[in-house]
């Protein structure tokens, strides 16, 4: 896979329906929260297929197997196969199987999905850390309780390798974050003191075998999360879309490091079917639409040539052309240290000039 030229929130002068043959979407905070679609989004992605553009499903969330998934989908107005989804349980069975050999014994941890995934995968499931599992792998389940997790602790320290599907803090519902995978992963890597491998995103190993099955040429990572879905775009060499349906707010995405910032961003999937705006140099300030932003020695300033505020609900467009000129240029100020962006003063600066305007979201 190729990358567009690397500037975040580039923009575009075509959809990205025009540009991108595959849209390789995350589910949670994308496609649905909780059991219910993200409104709208089915239509979207309906009129995005309509324009030629390919769906694939790539989920870290590890408790169901893909045809479950495909069936939820279908259901919620996106008709999909078995064959478009692919899992972190799968990513993490083939993991073990390329390692440790077909027939290997495997302890699971999570929801059913994440037993099917090794079955398929060739692998023999065990229910004891008595029965001398090679690795234990753990998913998103929402029944795990203690004794599953004791079980992984026992049979971690007694030589088990811990293998995670995932390590996402949280998970979006309509009741707002709750724990994820990676807070589960966290007792049982606190307990043994051994640091678990990661197989899901944002390790490329998920995207590449969606590229694989899709056979995409110019993929688009679409995601709520920057530390998976648009740091694993950036890992695997595709242009990624951030929407606004999931974990991520503006706050968390003005202080996003180098590599999860970004390729387009929009309020939700239907950022699929527009084009999006550049945000342009101009002298001083960097323009979007038509609002500015520009860093001097007060801090970050915000502003737009018609005095409307996003937040009245008379901006033009999607509503986020502030927002995009403020990222663009409280990055450019603050590039990072490599993979170590800090958080300091100045970000507080960007996020009161956030709040200022109406774009700090809840």
């Amino acid at each position: 896979m190729t990358r567009p030229e690397d500037v975040p929130l580039s923009g575009g002068s075509a959809p990205p329906t025009s540009v991108h043959d595959v849209a390789l979407l995350d589910l949670d905070g994308v496609v649905y929260v909780g059991p219910d679609a993200v409104p709208g989004v089915p239509g979207a992605l309906a009129a995005a297929r309509d324009e030629g553009m390919r769906l694939g499903f790539v989920t870290n969330n590890a408790a169901r197997p893909p045809q479950e998934v495909a069936t939820h989908l279908t259901e919620l107005g996106v008709p999909a196969s078995a064959a478009d989804v692919i899992t972190s349980s799968q990513a993490a069975a083939t993991v073990v199987a390329q390692r440790w050999g077909s027939g290997a014994r495997v302890l699971p941890v999570g929801g059913p999905g994440v037993a099917t995934a090794l079955r398929e995968a060739g692998l023999t499931v065990v229910e004891r850390a008595e029965d001398g599992p090679v690795a234990v792998v753990q998913g998103y389940g929402r029944d795990v309780g203690w004794a599953q997790l004791a079980e992984a602790v026992v049979a971690v320290r007694s030589g088990a390798r811990h293998v995670a599907t995932n390590t996402d803090a949280t998970i979006p519902s309509p009741r707002g974050p709750l724990p994820g995978n990676g807070a589960m992963v966290g007792v049982v890597a606190g307990v043994t003191g051994c640091p678990p491998l990661v197989t899901g995103k944002p390790d490329p190993a998920m995207h590449a075998e969606c590229v694989r099955r899709t056979g995409a040429r110019t993929p688009l990572v679409v995601g709520d999360r920057l530390d998976t879905d648009i740091e694993g775009a950036r890992r695997a060499g595709a242009a990624s879309l951030l929407v606004l349906t999931g974990v991520t707010d503006p706050a968390t995405l003005l202080a996003a490091r180098p590599d999860r910032r970004p390729d387009l961003l929009a309020p939700d999937c239907a950022g699929l079917l527009v084009a999006h705006p550049a945000v342009v140099a101009d002298g001083e300030r960097r323009r979007c639409g038509t609002w500015w932003a520009r860093s001097g020695p007060a801090g970050l300033e915000l502003g737009t040539d018609t005095g409307t505020n996003p937040a009245g609900g008379t901006a033009a467009g999607d509503g986020l052309d502030g927002l995009r000129a403020l990222c663009v240029t409280h990055w450019a100020t603050h590039p990072g240290q490599g993979a170590e962006a800090v958080v300091t003063a100045a970000d507080e600066a960007a996020r009161d000039a956030l709040r200022r305007w109406g774009l700090a979201g809840s």
